[in-house]
């Protein structure tokens, strides 16, 4: 065997790998000058993501094309050719993914930009996401295809194939119900602006953030660094506290039970001066009233607002843990108390009798007793042959 016939293909081989690599570090040169030039361009940060596939893209085309230069041998030309059609395919669908990515980040980038509403980018962000995945998975499934395309066999019973598409899909669309319930669910919850990522939202009695929302699944982080891996079906078809859909402000309220002789102004006041203070009250409302009474407490509401539920939260336990602490100090009668004590003596005819002489019976308060001194007593009671 002439030793050109082997050298022909290996030179072919080492010299489009080489004339891609130095192409590419020109490029690269060029790309760091103009980001030097421009350091506050994204752009070119986001094009270096579609280097790698790219270059292996390149390589594949050319070796395609340089493939006759090679002079292979009637034998091994054929297996030869399919691979690196293979690759180019495989290749191509990479940087096609890789490009559509790029665009939807890129045009999600300049969005964010351009709008300041919290709440826009929000769902920009959801259904970006979402369109890259379905992106990702059309360019899959027709990258796929087209490689088994390749195949002779494969063409052969392309016919009968398309002919019992009809029953595939029936058959398909019976196992994979769920799948597909889960799909449309999906594209409904971006589009249709019900959640986005980074929404707080109170789901199956959980509280939470959305962190992450896929074709098939909603997962959201709790606040105890848990996560919680919903269906998207869920969403679509039972109802959900969303509790930053518009506005992430949220109202705070703590409930306090007082004793009836509580300072109602003047705890009024002191809160109003607490949340005076208070960097997490967004000032946009607050209030302080007696919303209920029961026999032996009032219910006091404080009512706050905040920036967003996490703050809102944050601010209800320090106004509680300051009202409790200011009546404690300056007004510990304010606290609800319960009251044990002995039973008037005379029983129910003593004042009665006192009426008819003239005289009024004033009981002698007795002392509080506890609980304790109550079972002890019952139990001497029970011990000498009880009541």
């Amino acid at each position: 065997m002439p030793i050109w016939t082997v050298l022909r293909p290996l030179l072919v081989a080492a010299a489009v790998p080489a004339a891609v690599f130095a192409v590419d570090r020109l490029l690269l040169l060029a790309v760091a000058r103009l980001s030097a030039a421009r350091p506050g361009a994204r752009r070119w940060q986001l094009l270096r993501r579609c280097r790698i596939p790219a270059l292996v893209t390149a390589v594949a085309a050319l070796l395609l094309g340089g493939e006759p230069a090679a002079g292979l041998g009637a034998a091994v030309r054929p297996p030869v050719r399919h691979g690196l059609l293979l690759a180019l395919l495989v290749s191509a669908g990479w940087l096609a993914a890789r490009t559509v990515s790029l665009f939807i980040e890129s045009a999600l980038t300049r969005y964010a930009a351009g709008r300041r509403d919290p709440g826009r980018v929000r769902r920009a962000r959801t259904q970006a996401d979402l369109v890259g995945r379905i992106s990702d998975v059309a360019i899959a499934v027709l990258t796929l295809a087209a490689a088994l395309m390749t195949f002779p066999a494969v063409r052969a019973v392309g016919a009968s194939l398309l002919a019992s598409a009809g029953l595939l899909g029936l058959v398909a669309g019976v196992a994979a119900q769920s799948s597909l319930a889960n799909l449309f669910a999906g594209i409904q919850l971006a589009f249709g602006d019900m959640v986005r990522i980074g929404d707080v939202v109170v789901v199956a009695g959980e509280w939470g953030t959305v962190e992450e929302i896929t074709l098939t699944a909603v997962v959201i982080a709790t606040w105890d660094q848990r996560r919680i891996v919903m269906p998207v079906s869920y969403f679509a078809g039972k109802p959900f506290e969303n509790w930053s859909r518009r506005d992430p402000g949220i109202t705070g309220t703590v409930l306090l039970h007082l004793d009836h002789r509580t300072p109602v102004g003047e705890l009024r006041t002191e809160f109003e001066k607490l949340l005076a203070d208070d960097s997490r009250w967004d000032g946009a409302g607050r209030a302080l009233q007696v919303v209920d009474t029961t026999p032996s407490t009032i219910v006091v509401r404080a009512l706050m607002t905040a920036p967003d539920a996490e703050q809102a939260f944050e601010l209800r336990c320090a106004v509680r843990e300051h009202l409790v602490a200011y009546l404690r100090d300056r007004h510990p009668y304010a606290l609800p108390r319960i009251t044990v004590g002995r039973a008037e003596a005379g029983g129910p005819g003593a004042h009665h009798d006192a009426a008819e002489h003239g005289t009024a019976a004033v009981p002698h308060p007795a002392p509080a007793r506890s609980f304790e001194a109550f079972e002890r007593a019952d139990g001497a009671g029970d011990g000498g042959g009880g009541r």
